[in-house]
């Protein structure tokens, strides 16, 4: 590797907008581009556009390579997006081999959650450690995992789908057609059912204050409402934290994690969530595994995505292949 070779690109390919920056190898970013998706046009333009943010960010500097943060199930070692949802026409798409012809430089894909993971564990939250779980709580659950320092995907590439892991399975629908999955009973989607559901027995502070700013209530207003006191927005809470607290301990036990790193935009609501989050789990795992692990929230905000798809050239991850 040339020494005066210092930068990666990063892409965060999602349904709506492609978000590509060019970093240092420390996770500095230097230039960065925002684009929207037009999914509608695609696979062949939606890669072509994010060939031509790469160029507007790199302006002729030289790179490491590419890295490619993208949703839905793929075949990560091929760098092949099997299906891609909010994706029209994403299937089989083979977006390294494309992208590589496009760029002439080398190019790693790897799932957006794993990607997250990844970056977490290169440049945030997950540094120092040799096993950390990263857990994304927003629309759904997604979640990345790096075993023995190195992103684990697995023998299809399908590793760490704990969102998809049945908790109550006498709980709601999921997405995926499944009943009692852990993004169905406990992600940002379920907290906002849970409150539309509350609303509907009554006026509630939830619904006072997603009225006062004229869009439906959501998880934010239920944390909100609850540290205002609210009592129907805690019983959420309290049904939001114990769903969390059984993922939590599930994943202590299966995976022995050091640092257990959690994102996505529920984390945001802090130390109101994630104390009741480690009393919860600290109840359900076996006493020896108490002292072994932490919760703790992710540090790279919405630069997640970029800054792990960049970092799939750093370190070691084995679906990228990575050495």
């Amino acid at each position: 590797m040339s020494k005066s070779v210092t930068y990666i690109a990063g892409v965060d390919l999602g349904g709506t907008k492609i978000a590509t920056a060019l970093l240092t190898t420390e996770g500095h970013i230097v230039e960065r581009k925002r684009l929207d998706t037009l999914a509608e046009e695609g696979p062949d333009a939606v890669i072509e556009r994010m060939a031509q943010s790469v160029r507007d960010v790199q302006k002729g500097r030289p790179i490491l390579g590419v890295g490619v943060g993208t949703p839905g199930p793929l075949d990560s070692k091929k760098g092949v997006v099997l299906h891609g949802p909010n994706l029209a026409g994403w299937t089989n798409v083979p977006l390294r081999d494309r992208l590589q012809n496009l760029l002439q430089t080398e190019v790693k894909v790897e799932n957006d959650a794993n990607a997250a993971a990844w970056g977490e564990y290169v440049f945030g939250a997950g540094k120092g450690t040799k096993n950390m779980v990263y857990i994304t709580i927003s629309t759904g659950i997604g979640s990345g995992l790096v075993l023995n320092g190195e992103l684990f995907v697995g023998s299809n590439s399908f590793a760490g789908e704990l969102g998809h892991t049945i908790i109550d399975p006498s709980g709601p629908k999921c997405g995926c057609g499944n009943v009692g999955c852990w993004e169905a009973c406990a992600s940002g989607t379920a907290i906002g059912r849970y409150a539309r559901e509350s609303a509907q027995a009554g006026q509630t502070k939830m619904a006072e204050l997603a009225a006062e700013e004229g869009v439906p209530v959501s998880a934010k207003h239920v944390f909100a409402a609850a540290q205002l006191g609210d009592t129907a927005a805690q019983a959420i809470v309290d049904k939001t934290v114990h769903y969390l607290g059984i993922g939590l301990a599930n994943t202590v036990h299966s995976y022995n994690p050091e640092r257990i790193v959690i994102g996505g935009g529920v984390s945001n609501v802090g130390d109101f969530l994630f104390d009741a989050l480690r009393e919860k789990t600290d109840s359900l795992v076996m006493p020896p595994y108490r002292k072994t692990y932490e919760i703790v929230p992710a540090q790279l905000g919405g630069d997640v995505g970029i800054l792990g798809a960049a970092a799939l050239f750093l370190g070691k991850t084995s679906g990228t292949g990575v050495r």
